[in-house]
């Protein structure tokens, strides 16, 4: 069955709702508040920038150890006089993050080789044989279009990866393979929304996930509800592999009339259970509705296909601080309960009244990294 079609099972998925409720109680965030990122960092690489990151990963959600440090898959580009601008001309980059700081091995597709006109995030896998890259990425917009467009696609390449003379490389690429298509029956195919930042509809982030119950791999992806009658239709979707191909299943989160996006979700085995986290931001909460705080949010449940339970009782892990709520974004939370994201606006108390205070407060690297700890359904940031 292809991905296109409607799922024959649909009642496996116990998707959670997140509901109005939820967010209500959250309050103002402030007892899952980071710490607060006083300055702006650095700069990882002089003249780039760089947000959503992530390191290679082996099947079982592991991040791989290299030596010298993690490798690492960020989206990339030049520094614009509007950072909002970055994201029409993303590339994906390979780095490694040691001891002795970051270490740039270029691009980490050839020039030319993705059907859409940027490279937005994903997840790369180093497989059993330690050779293989599996990369699941999102291919924006279309080769070549004058104007960005919204288009975005889930695609799956493999790869080479080669390290020599402590140079790492990602070679003879295979061509991309589009996993799985919104059916308009499930997952929305019109990505246009508003054609602002944050208003845009979804699907993209996709995050592999092989359920240890059936040794059955599926795919988690940010998306929106079908056929929904509110602007703030943001789900987090699910497909699962069958032979050679993909079935859309039902989501696993649903925040239809509450929330526009839940980016980046993803999955941590924990204490033989799951939890299911997903980035989002204060201002694509619905309006006219409770909002929550801009952070890390997530899930807790036994098994994949659920009941899933909110962390916490509302589904907040960790929020910007109050006093510096656009400090960071774009949480991903690792094996061993680091948790990773970039600096954003550090130093705002309020949006950017313009594009040069913007320009002034995004950092546009990797922020401080840090820790949760996970007793029963409640999470606490440790450090």
């Amino acid at each position: 069955m292809s991905g296109s079609e409607t799922p024959l099972v649909t009642e496996v998925v116990k998707t959670f709702r997140w509901t109005p409720d939820h967010v209500a109680a959250i309050g103002d965030g402030a007892g899952a508040a980071a710490p607060l990122i006083a300055t702006v960092p650095p700069p990882v690489l002089p003249g780039i920038d760089i947000w959503d990151h992530w390191p290679i990963i082996d099947r079982a959600g592991r991040t791989v150890p290299f030596l010298g440090g993690p490798l690492i898959v960020a989206l990339t580009a030049p520094i614009l006089p509007d950072p909002d601008d970055r994201h029409a001309i993303a590339r994906l980059r390979l780095l490694q993050a040691g001891p002795e700081g970051w270490r740039d091995f270029g691009h980490l597709l050839p020039d030319g080789f993705d059907p859409g006109s940027r490279e937005w995030a994903g997840t790369t896998v180093l497989e059993r044989d330690g050779r293989t890259l599996s990369l699941y990425y999102t291919s924006a917009g279309i080769r070549g279009e004058a104007t960005a467009t919204f288009l975005q696609r889930l695609l799956l390449t493999r790869g080479k990866l080669a390290i020599v003379g402590g140079e790492a490389r990602a070679l003879d690429w295979s061509l991309p393979e589009e996993i799985v298509v919104p059916d308009d029956i499930l997952y929305q195919s019109d990505m246009t929304g508003g054609g602002a930042v944050g208003a845009i509809k979804a699907f993209r982030d996709p995050f592999p996930f092989v359920d240890t119950d059936t040794d059955v791999e599926h795919v988690l992806f940010t998306a929106s509800r079908a056929g929904s009658d509110s602007a703030w239709n943001g789900q987090i979707g699910i497909a699962r592999r069958e032979g050679d191909g993909w079935t859309l299943l039902p989501p696993l989160v649903d925040a239809d009339g509450v929330n526009n996006e839940l980016e980046r979700p993803h999955i941590v085995r924990h204490g033989g259970r799951l939890l299911m986290f997903w980035s989002t931001q204060a201002k694509v909460f619905a309006d006219g509705g409770p909002r929550g705080p801009t952070g890390l949010y997530g899930v807790i449940a036994d098994s994949l296909y659920g009941p899933w339970r909110p962390l916490n009782g509302t589904g907040l892990v960790l929020a910007n601080p109050p006093e510096a709520p656009f400090q960071a974004y774009s949480w991903l939370v690792l094996d061993d309960l680091s948790v990773w994201s970039f600096a954003d606006l550090v130093g705002l108390q309020a949006p950017p009244a313009d594009t040069a205070e913007a320009r002034r407060a995004f950092a546009g690297t990797p922020a401080p990294v840090v820790s949760l700890a996970v007793e029963g359904d409640t999470t606490r940031v440790v450090g």
